[in-house]
């Protein structure tokens, strides 16, 4: 009598909690604009991460194209340069290096050239024999936006899309420029990869606080019942930056603080800290109801942008005993600029959970300290038992709030009142702090090393999808075109400060401050 015994069901490796632990399918990854910042400064360093920790396959190669004429060698060099000036919190090891540095390959090529993507092609199948990578390869677009539709259709042409393994790309941000300019860059894409290929990566949505963010609402019964318009005041999602430009004042120029971030990485903060729960934690439960949060959001009417949306500039200024120069003062930057360089915006989501409760976010250069952080106050007790008294009368106490902290010290906290020592009910605002590192004693993995890690894998669920680009483009897009016909008096706000008093003049219309991080 024969026995019929059945294999295990595979682990849906969406669904594996041990996001770490899943097995990487061997590939080839192929970063254009590899002689840039960005792979200098994270995508390498990144990968000789997850090298080092074993996280990757073995069968594994980085095949890098720039303009820049490198033989293999020299890149390897260059790259052992740079990852070991801007590996985080990690030991860099020769002999490791050593091993990794054998997966490393160039093929310098243009991209306006098409024979370089037939030396990609060549590279590709040198590696698949000598690393057996199973033609699995990871396409990185870490060159200027402007390139993106050309670098893709280039490789459709060449037939780079298809082969015996998967093909996927991971395009970098800025998806386009407005709301038009990404929908037709989308169409381009599509031409060539389908939407379960292409991979939009927003960095913030791989740091480790705003991924806590859904265990810290869903894995606990404690705050989801609270998390709505009855018990929250309104919501402050604050990115401030205490540099300038730093060098990048014509790229700065044609950007500004709305499109840097606030269409993008915080958009997509906004929508992980307000979205309704998945049936499923998976990639498209997720991104399903990242995106109806995002749809949800209220489109400004252009004359209610004035209302609503505040630009600012900064100006010269003495900061910590230095003179610092203001945005126009920068190199590569007009005089006349009308570049803002600080923006906050008023936001109102149009759902059941969430109506008439709003969000205010703001970002901006050169203010007084580096922080970014998701403060959500609660609304007060609806009889104030407890008031305080102060020269100018009677006030009641602060009401509660709840604070995620995104960065530099990633953690939670959250403020309540209690009873101050000695006779009489006088009450005090307390805290209750957890930080993440001191907490679980360990370090925790970069952004780009998760996001690298989960493109391997094929899990796209901390990746933008199509229709997300387009709603946060779509709720941004007012306020460009009223801010693009405007003449602004810039600059408004000293380098150092928190910003232009127009901002504050913002909230107090709702009768709120901005609280300071």
């Amino acid at each position: 009598m024969s026995v019929l015994v059945q294999a295990p069901p595979e682990v849906n490796p969406l669904q594996d909690p041990l996001r770490f632990e899943r097995r990487v399918p061997p590939c080839a990854i192929v970063i254009f604009g590899a002689s840039g910042d960005l792979s200098k400064r994270k995508l390498l360093p990144s990968l000789y991460r997850l090298f080092y920790e074993r996280r990757i396959s073995p069968d594994f190669a980085v095949i890098g194209s720039s303009r820049t004429p490198m033989s293999d060698d020299q890149f390897r060099e260059r790259m052992k340069e740079s990852v070991s000036k801007f590996l985080e919190e990690a030991p860099f090891d020769e002999d490791v290096w050593k091993s990794f540095a054998q997966c490393l390959f160039y093929v310098p090529g243009d991209l306006n050239v098409p024979s370089s993507y037939d030396d990609i092609r060549s590279k590709l199948a040198e590696v698949e024999k000598s690393h057996r990578t199973a033609d699995n390869v990871l396409f990185y677009l870490s060159t200027q936006p402007s390139h993106y539709a050309e670098a893709i259709l280039e490789l459709g042409a060449h037939q780079l899309n298809t082969g015996k393994g998967w093909r996927r790309v991971i395009i970098e941000k800025p998806f386009g420029h407005d709301l038009q300019s990404a929908r037709k860059l989308n169409d381009e894409i599509h031409k060539v990869f389908d939407e379960s290929a292409i991979y939009r990566i927003d960095h913030y949505l791989g740091k480790e606080t705003v991924q806590n963010i859904l265990a810290f609402r869903f894995g606990n019964g404690i705050f989801e019942p609270l998390w709505n318009r009855r018990y929250v005041d309104h919501i402050q999602i604050t990115a401030a930056e205490s540099i300038g430009v730093e060098g990048r004042g014509g790229y700065y120029q044609e950007a500004g603080a709305l499109r840097d971030m606030i269409q993008n990485h915080l958009s997509q903060v906004m929508a992980t800290v307000m979205m309704e729960p998945p049936t499923v934690f998976d990639a498209t439960n997720v991104r399903d109801e990242r995106a109806k949060l995002l749809r949800a959001v209220r489109v400004m009417k252009h004359e209610d942008v004035p209302k609503y949306a505040v630009a600012g500039q900064y100006g010269p200024a003495l900061v910590g005993g230095q003179q610092v120069p203001g945005f126009r003062q920068e190199p590569s930057v007009d005089p006349d600029s009308q570049t803002e360089t600080y923006a906050a915006v008023t936001f109102f989501i149009d759902n059941w959970r969430w109506a008439g409760t709003p969000v205010y976010i703001r970002t901006g250069k050169r203010m007084p300290k580096r922080v970014t952080d998701i403060a959500i106050q609660f609304k007060a007790p609806p009889l104030g038992l407890f008031q305080q008294e102060t020269k100018t009368g009677l006030r009641e106490v602060r009401p509660n709030l709840l604070v995620l902290r995104i960065q530099p010290e990633e953690g939670i906290s959250l403020r309540f009142l209690s009873k101050s020592p000695g006779s009489g009910m006088r009450l005090r605002p307390v805290s209750m702090d957890f930080n993440y590192g001191s907490s679980f004693g360990e370090r925790s993995p970069t952004a780009y090393e998760t996001l690298l890690l989960d493109a391997m894998i094929g899990d796209p669920t901390l990746y933008t999808r199509q229709d997300m680009v387009e709603a946060s483009w779509q709720i941004v897009q007012p306020i460009l075109d009223v801010w693009a016909n405007s003449k602004f008096y810039f600059p408004n706000y000293p380098a150092g400060s928190w910003g232009p008093k127009a901002a504050d003049d913002m909230l107090a219309q709702q009768g709120h401050v901005w609280r300071i991080p």
